[in-house]
């Protein structure tokens, strides 16, 4: 069992993790609209991930046998001035979720809660991945700068991004994992 205080920050980042699944769909929404079938695809693989994210800490406050608390969710943007833009808000939300996940792992240290510790090593891995991925992305975007023929190569290479997480968690996380 983990203390009240480890819960409710836990609990926190779950809705965290929600809103970066909404913020992701929300993203891919707009891709579909203007045309960039690849960056729609992209942002909808990542908000899978994010859904993912969010239901291993689900079960993990359960298993510790706490309740989850959900919160409303704040709407997020609809629409973005350019495929750059959507990149530039998605690494500054990755390193709010990073700082977040950071801030979890000291709470977990303050409170000697050693089974937490490990659990959030993940999420502490997973973080670097997601900003590598969006500075990388972003990086090519500059180099494109306003060519048409790069952003379509581009699109037409995040394309093929697929979900590599579970998608059905109705048995739980370990059962789609397995």
């Amino acid at each position: 069992m983990i203390k009240t205080e480890m819960a409710a920050a836990l609990n926190e980042q779950i809705n965290k993790e929600m809103y970066s699944a909404y913020l992701y769909m929300s993203m891919s929404a707009y891709s579909n609209k203007i045309g960039l079938k690849g960056f729609a695809n992209w942002f909808m693989v990542q908000y899978h991930e994010e859904m993912y994210h969010a239901m291993k800490l689900y079960e993990y406050v359960q298993r510790q046998g706490e309740d989850v608390k959900l919160e409303a969710l704040a709407t997020p943007p609809a629409s973005f001035e350019s495929a750059l833009d959507m990149f530039t808000q998605t690494l500054t939300h990755e390193r709010y979720i990073t700082q977040s996940i950071n801030d979890l792992m000291d709470l977990a240290q303050s409170l000697k809660d050693h089974a937490t510790q490990i659990f959030l090593e993940w999420y502490v891995t997973e973080q670097v991945e997601e900003e590598e991925n969006d500075n990388d992305i972003i990086q090519q975007l500059n180099l494109i700068g306003s060519n048409p023929h790069g952003l379509l190569m581009l699109d037409r290479d995040l394309s093929s991004r697929m979900t590599t997480v579970p998608t059905d968690f109705s048995k739980g996380v370990e059962a789609a994992a397995a």
